[in-house]
């Protein structure tokens, strides 16, 4: 079987957050939990970094759960916001 190289999850950013992302449809959660959710993603992607998401969104491009939440991150660590974690 083939090794599956190992990649160290993003730096976690401790910074204030950028808004959450605008969604067009309403979130799946009331805005409280959608808000914790996204500061836990932004807060601990040595977490999420490690679990696999099961919505089927790694037919886009995600890796890992912390995809499904944040989009990019600049050189401190700081999020840009996916929106996909909104539904």
């Amino acid at each position: 079987t083939e090794a599956i190289p190992f990649t160290p999850p993003p730096p976690a950013y401790t910074g204030e957050l950028p808004p959450l992302p605008v969604s067009f449809y309403a979130p799946a959660r009331p805005p409280e939990v959608v808000r914790a959710v996204y500061t836990f993603a932004a807060r601990h992607p040595e977490v999420l970094h490690y679990v696999p998401c099961f919505c089927g969104c790694q037919n886009s491009g995600h890796k890992d759960n912390d995809d499904c939440f944040i989009q990019s991150r600049d050189a401190s660590g700081r999020p840009m916001w996916e929106p996909h974690g909104m539904t």
